[in-house]
């Protein structure tokens, strides 16, 4: 079953070049996200009370263009698959009746005592919820970076948390951006992001950058030295 959502973008919500911020993107998917698991039965509301919650583990999303303030979407959703242990929710962007993205999300769900994933699909509460159509977005692989261009440190305070008590998901996409925004204004950009280690109050997050032909690949790694997160975004000019 497909799920529809509709949005205006807000004039704080877009950047100087009067285009949605990629983070901003990203928190309109995981709200519709959440809100369809609340529809459904399994989201955080039903969690939270036994002591689980939902975490993104992936995601990718291809954008041909990037809408502006006051701009009305349409965002549609369904759940993929739920299978070892992970959920995959895809998503199809329209500005009006024009497709202007598409997105694959992976999820899993975590035990917040343990902090550890667990297996929850086999409760009754997810029975039906599966709509199986796939889409057809092939997964980047990252790599580390070696020898990067630049590095900028940010440490996790109190407006990068959460409700699950770690750093949102959407912080980590900012922090890199802040670090360095490449030039994707006009062009199609395709971002992937793979969410690796929790962060938490306090912990530095260093962003580690190489700029590339292609746009930029980010590393992200805490006060341990692990890697938290790491994202590309890939730029294609429009013909």
């Amino acid at each position: 079953m497909k799920y529809f959502y509709d949005y205006k973008v807000k004039y704080q919500e877009v950047d100087d070049r009067k285009k949605l911020r990629l983070f901003n993107l990203e928190n309109y998917l995981l709200e519709v996200a959440g809100t369809v698991a609340d529809e459904l039965g399994f989201g955080i509301a039903q969690l939270h009370p036994i002591g689980l919650t939902w975490i993104i583990t992936r995601l990718s999303a291809q954008m041909y263009e990037l809408p502006g303030p006051c701009e009305h979407l349409r965002i549609e959703t369904w759940i993929e698959s739920n299978a070892h242990m992970l959920s995959t929710r895809d998503f199809r962007i329209y500005a009006g009746d024009k497709l202007i993205g598409q997105v694959k999300s992976v999820w899993a769900v975590l035990d917040m005592n343990k902090r550890e994933i667990v297996n929850a699909f086999d409760m009754p509460i997810f029975e039906g919820c599966v709509d199986g159509e796939v889409l057809d977005m092939p997964r980047v692989r990252m790599t580390t970076i070696p020898e990067p261009t630049g590095s900028v440190p940010h440490t996790i305070v109190y407006s990068d948390l959460d409700y699950n008590k770690h750093c949102n998901s959407c912080k980590y996409l900012q922090a890199m951006i802040d670090a360095y925004l490449p030039d994707y204004y006009g062009k199609k950009v395709r971002i992937d992001i793979n969410y690796s280690k929790e962060v938490m109050l306090g912990e530095e997050l260093m962003t580690y950058y190489l700029v590339t032909e292609d746009g930029v690949q980010y590393q992200q790694k805490n006060s341990a030295g692990e890697t938290s997160c790491s994202a590309k975004i890939t730029i294609t000019p429009n013909p």
